[in-house]
């Protein structure tokens, strides 16, 4: 068994890291792909290695010569590379490929050795390493048939994304018998390049073969195998991002994307808080059914905004603002905000990092708890008081009669409540909920409500929040702040609809309400796991066992189970490094997570 490497091509989507040398040279923390290839293929026995070179060919000839650890290395030389693509790039090695049983792989990979483990394992001798289709991928995809035979190669133009789930993205990693390649592959590579020229790709080749009723092909789906195709920039960032050298770098590069984990599809997210049982499916197929309309049109101005958004909560267009997300309108908020301002710690960072500490007066309640005196005290000092309601990460939560107290008290003394009811939706029906009403902001002009709908609602890709006040200057004072069109049209028609599937959001928050009681009395029973608080919000804070680290936890979790979690270590008025929060998902999800933290029991070494 050989390889056979394609690295002729510029990869110039790469810019800066590609000016001056080859793709293949390109360096993921600190190792080059080539060696990384090198090393799996030696790794697993492979002795002689057919490298294609063009662009920039001196500096790879010159970095490897003519062997590489226990592989030898023999060149074929593209040099028309800047006008041809890789289907002559391999016609260029076609004699080479007959010669031998061979792995054939493209040199912008990085993959994990037991990829070409499992190829070399496997008894099928013509196999096409291929993965579920996913969001981030680009390039060729097939279907396949029974007994995993290859039975479509799809090309570009006729991608149907409607029947994704049925596609498989092909890794461009291969293992080609030698008869395979000297019977089948080769004469078409030959005839094809012959008819449709050399500024093709080798895997047209394949789509023709597919069709072959002697169909060689098989795949093998890899399920949960790293890899990654890097063309561009990002592909470079995300890539860096899985194949960090160790868990700790790892755990602080996934921490500082602060989201976007879309593309990292096989990793469970129990750090941010979303609703995962809302929008409900027929809102989603609603909203489907106008994208075209709405990627296409400007959304209506902000004035139309709040419109929609006071008719959702029944509040007076001069009492409510639409944001995009709440973050921006905590950051409008507190550009006006004056005098001192008391903050309950732990907190959301966005408000005192808005605010700014010198303003901030904080509040540390011991175990997290606190009631309404102990509110009232603390407005002794301070200008203002931020509460968030359930809070976030503690999960405590003052019932909405004591609010009306406090708020009472709050008028009578010319303070201010920024009230922060992003989870209170998720109470349990007998605890109560949202205060938000246009009565009590008339009845309280001392009221501001920020809402993160965001978060409540499951739109967290969308970015919506409000933020509501009986003091209407300064809600008109805020517009100012905030530019025309700060939401986009997939927003403004989510506030559109929304009224229809009000039902379907309360149904929702309901099982959220079940799941978290559920949910906590499994924690409860895990060893790793010394207290979990009661919460009224779709999180849950949790103490660990005397001694643990919630950051090697963390680590740990996402190293061997792709699980991310919040580590509360080093947050204001966490003590000490036990401690951490934990999203309720779905009960499949949740299950899981008790699953893995179970089996971490006796596979986890607490790290200091």
């Amino acid at each position: 068994m050989q390889a056979l490497i394609l690295a002729a091509g510029m990869g110039s989507r790469l810019g800066k890291y590609t000016q001056d040398n080859t793709k293949c040279m390109l360096r993921i923390n600190g190792r080059t792909l080539i060696e990384r290839a090198l090393d799996a293929l030696d790794g697993e026995g492979i002795r002689k290695c057919v490298i294609v070179a063009g662009y920039k060919k001196e500096n790879l000839m010159a970095f490897l010569g003519t062997s590489y650890r226990n592989i030898s290395i023999e060149y074929v030389i593209n040099d028309v590379y800047h006008k041809t693509n890789n289907i002559y790039s391999l016609y260029l090695a076609r004699e080479q490929l007959m010669a031998d049983d061979t792995l054939l792989l493209e040199s912008d990979l990085i993959f994990e050795e037991r990829v070409i483990r499992d190829l070399l394992r496997n008894a099928e001798p013509t196999l096409a390493a291929v993965a579920p289709y996913e969001s981030w991928m680009d390039g060729t995809v097939v279907q396949i048939s029974k007994n995993n035979v290859i039975s479509s190669v799809i090309p570009r133009k006729f991608f149907n994304y409607d029947e994704r789930k049925s596609y498989y993205k092909t890794v461009n990693i291969y293992k080609f018998s030698k008869e395979f390649s000297r019977n089948c592959y080769v004469p078409f590579l030959d005839a094809y390049s012959k008819a449709m020229g050399s500024n093709e790709y080798y895997e047209q080749v394949l789509r023709v073969i597919a069709t072959l009723d002697k169909n060689e092909l098989k795949a093998l789906i890899l399920s949960n195998h790293r890899w990654y195709e890097i063309d561009d920039v990002q592909d470079k960032d995300i890539a860096e991002t899985i194949f960090c050298p160790t868990a700790a770098e790892q755990f602080s590069l996934i921490g500082r994307r602060y989201g976007g984990y879309w593309r990292f599809p096989q990793m469970l997210d129990f750090c941010y808080l979303v609703n995962p049982y809302f929008p409900a499916e027929q809102m989603q197929h609603e909203m489907k059914a106008y994208f075209t309309e709405l990627l296409t049109s400007y959304p209506s101005g902000l004035n139309v905004q709040n419109l929609l958004a006071g008719k959702l909560f029944g509040i007076e267009e001069a009492n409510i603002l639409t944001g995009n997300g709440a973050a921006e309108l905590i950051r409008g908020l507190a550009r006006l905000q004056r005098g001192k301002t008391g903050i309950i710690y732990p907190t959301f960072n966005e408000y005192p990092e808005c605010l700014g500490e010198e303003t901030v007066v904080p509040f540390i309640p011991a175990d997290f708890s606190y009631t309404l005196a102990d509110l009232i005290l603390m407005a002794d000092r301070c200008d203002s008081l931020v509460l968030i309601n359930p809070d976030n990460p503690s999960g405590n939560y003052i019932p909405p009669g004591d609010l009306l107290s406090l708020l009472e008290n709050l008028k009578s003394r010319n303070k201010r409540l920024i009230l922060d009811e992003s989870f209170a939706d998720f109470c349990d029906p007998d605890a109560g909920s949202s205060v938000l009403s246009q009565d009590l902001l008339d009845r309280f002009p001392n009221l501001t409500v920020v809402k993160s709908l965001s978060k409540s609602y499951g739109i967290p890709g969308i970015r919506l929040g409000v933020l509501a006040s009986g003091d209407r200057d300064l809600i008109a004072a805020l517009r100012k702040e905030i530019p025309i069109w700060n939401i986009n049209a997939f927003g403004e028609y989510f506030l559109q609809i929304i009224g229809k599937y009000q039902k379907d959001y309360a149904a929702s928050c309901r099982e959220i309400a079940g799941e978290r009681k559920r949910f906590k009395a499994l924690l409860t029973g895990c060893a790793l796991i010394e207290r979990v608080y009661p919460s009224q919000a779709n999180y849950l804070l949790c103490g660990l066992a005397r001694g643990l680290s919630a950051r090697s936890l963390g680590e740990f979790l996402l190293d061997r189970y792709r699980i991310f979690i919040k580590d509360l270590t080093g947050k204001k008025g966490i003590p000490g490094r036990g401690w951490l929060r934990v999203a309720v998902r779905n009960r499949a999800d949740n299950d899981t997570f008790i699953e893995k933290l179970q089996a971490a029991e006796t596979e986890f070494r607490p790290g200091p």
